[in-house]
């Protein structure tokens, strides 16, 4: 497979996990709905954070594909995740449905894994960073597309095609990624036995890089599943603007989308540890700006400028994520499959759980959601800082 084969590629494969979220949040009002739940309920995000929680099985899934392999691992992700969303489309109450969605979550998991460990296997350092760039531009065109795709199914159909949408692209993908070959050799595959886990994960988590960057980018992560799974919240109920959901939501996402492309620029550029400096600079100043707003000029912010604002947030954030990975990932070596699914499982179990309790505080308003946009900015950027004080101190 070529490059730009394989790059499309697994940019589809991760897609799932965002066309999992995306296209099913223009129908949480009718899903509401049809559950009897209260018009203002925030229960529907659940929906988003039991996919996130599945990602908890990287563990599971990392040692695994350390020992057998990436592919024997990626065509165990996809039956789950294509299961768990049939499955979840089918539920007859949330409670089945958060079931699946975790179903789905954990399937996801492995097929997420697997991708970035599959780029490790291939890529190194600001090369990995550039590949991961390109991916994610692929990645995120599903925000700018996906919403426009599930209002339009809702206006012929229900709630529950439109969650059938996900497992149907997921068969599809789970076809095409039969061209993939093998990309860890027998040679450097690791026994598998509880010795060598500890040892690998003892490996893994006593790196001071690896710990450094998995909690920037978790941090990051946790501010990004807050605002997407209470975006709908916020457009249709804070704002009281639902008909404009799939419109700010899209947009935003082309803004994101192009952000990344931008970074594979910039940390080809310019290396990754110094493209991260600046962008988390950038990012918390925008959020230091939204602060102030809030408390000079009171809630409800303008609707133009908070969204502008929370545009060029995500969109540092997702332009910050491929770069953390990559510096997370570099000195693991071949324990990439340990290493990636040790930083999949902090990263969006612990994220999610963070997201979770942001989102619960935003019933009628945004600044729980503004305050932890500027103290994770003020945290990453001084853990980024440290490492170059760090690094200067090792050529010392």
């Amino acid at each position: 497979m070529r490059q730009g084969e394989f790059i499309v590629l697994s940019a589809s494969a991760m897609i799932l996990t965002a066309l999992g979220i995306d296209i099913m949040l223009p129908a949480f009002s009718e899903l509401r709905q049809d559950f009897g739940l209260d018009p203002k309920s925030t229960e529907t995000a659940k929906i988003i954070s039991y996919f996130f929680l599945g990602q908890i099985a990287q563990i599971v899934f990392g040692t695994l594909s350390d020992r057998f392999g990436r592919l024997p691992v990626l065509r165990i992700g996809f039956p789950l995740y294509i299961l768990g969303g049939i499955a979840a489309a089918l539920a007859p109450s949330l409670t089945p449905m958060l079931i699946a969605r975790f179903v789905a979550g954990v399937g996801a998991s492995a097929v997420f894994m697997t991708t970035i460990a599959g780029v490790r296997d291939r890529f190194i350092g600001n090369e990995m960073a550039r590949i991961m760039s390109l991916i994610f531009t692929v990645f995120l065109l599903t925000p700018v597309f996906a919403p426009f795709l599930g209002s339009a199914i809702l206006h012929i159909s229900s709630w529950k095609t439109v969650f059938l949408i996900p497992p149907t692209f997921g068969l599809i993908i789970f076809l095409w990624s039969m061209r993939l070959e093998e990309s860890l050799p027998k040679t450097k595959r690791i026994p598998l036995s509880l010795s060598s886990l500890r040892k690998s994960v003892k490996i893994v988590l006593n790196n001071r890089t690896f710990l450094r960057y998995i909690t920037i980018t978790t941090l990051l992560f946790s501010a990004l599943s807050a605002y997407v799974a209470s975006s709908e919240h916020i457009i249709g109920e804070i704002y009281r603007a639902p008909t404009l959901f799939k419109w700010i939501f899209g947009g935003m996402g082309m803004f994101m989308a192009l952000s990344t492309f931008t970074n594979s620029y910039l940390s080809s550029r310019y290396g990754a540890k110094r493209t991260v400096k600046f962008l988390l600079l950038f990012y918390t100043f925008i959020a230091l700006g939204l602060v102030i707003c809030v408390f000079l000029f009171g809630e409800p912010l303008n609707m133009t400028f908070f969204f502008s604002a929370v545009t060029l947030l995500m969109a540092l954030n997702l332009a910050l994520e491929p770069n953390s990975s990559a510096l997370a990932l570099e000195p693991m070596g071949d324990r990439a499959g340990i290493a990636s699914s040790i930083y999949g499982t902090i990263f969006f179990s612990v994220g999610s759980v963070l997201g979770s309790v942001i989102s619960a505080r935003m019933t009628d308003s945004v600044v729980p959601l503004i305050v932890a946009y500027f103290f994770i900015g003020i945290i990453a950027l001084t853990l980024a800082l440290c490492d170059s004080r760090s690094h200067q101190q090792k050529i010392t």
